[in-house]
């Protein structure tokens, strides 16, 4: 089992290792897209939930500080 784990985690490795060394042209592009994609989506997140973000964030700290008070 943990040669198996073993044996699957350096494989994904090498495999990751190849796709970040690749300088294909289309690779890049690829990546590119993808890195766009993420901003858009983030930014769009993040304006319409801006609010409930602040919201969450400000519970959050307000629990660690009774927790330490």
């Amino acid at each position: 089992m943990m040669k198996t784990l073993k044996n699957k985690m350096q494989m994904a490795a090498v495999k990751a290792h190849t796709v970040l060394t690749n300088r294909s042209g289309d690779q890049m592009t690829g990546w590119l897209i993808v890195v766009l994609i993420v901003v858009v989506v983030g930014a769009v997140f993040m304006t319409l939930y801006q609010s409930s973000i602040t919201q969450i964030w400000n519970s959050i700290v307000a629990k660690i500080t009774n927790l330490l008070n």
